[in-house]
């Protein structure tokens, strides 16, 4: 069985994934986030069908403590941040999660 991406964020953040064929989104207004965020991310997550959750770096300060909790250890589906600039990293250590290996591992 494969697994879907599903997109979380406002709908500019939203709108490239939808127009690349990705049929599982939440639009979460900027004005929102503060009400709805958390609702987005725990229906998203009890999906079966989703495999990843792609959402915006700074939307995780949007995030209740349990929920930023919740998305961050997950296994599956594996939260995939996006943005925050160059030094927000992470993107290392989400792939080690997703596939349980070090794919930048430098031993030779």
């Amino acid at each position: 069985m494969s697994q879907e991406i599903a997109v979380i964020g406002s709908p500019e953040f939203t709108t490239g994934f939808r127009l690349a064929g990705v049929r599982k989104f939440e639009d979460v207004p900027e004005e929102e986030k503060a009400d709805r965020l958390d609702d987005a991310v725990a229906s998203t997550m009890t999906d079966d069908d989703v495999g990843i959750i792609v959402m915006h770096d700074d939307d995780l300060d949007h995030l209740s403590r349990g929920t930023r909790e919740d998305v961050e250890t997950s296994v599956e589906p594996t939260l995939v941040t996006l943005g925050g600039g160059a030094g927000s990293g992470g993107l290392r250590d989400q792939i080690k999660r997703a596939i349980g290996i070090d794919l930048m591992d430098d031993e030779d």
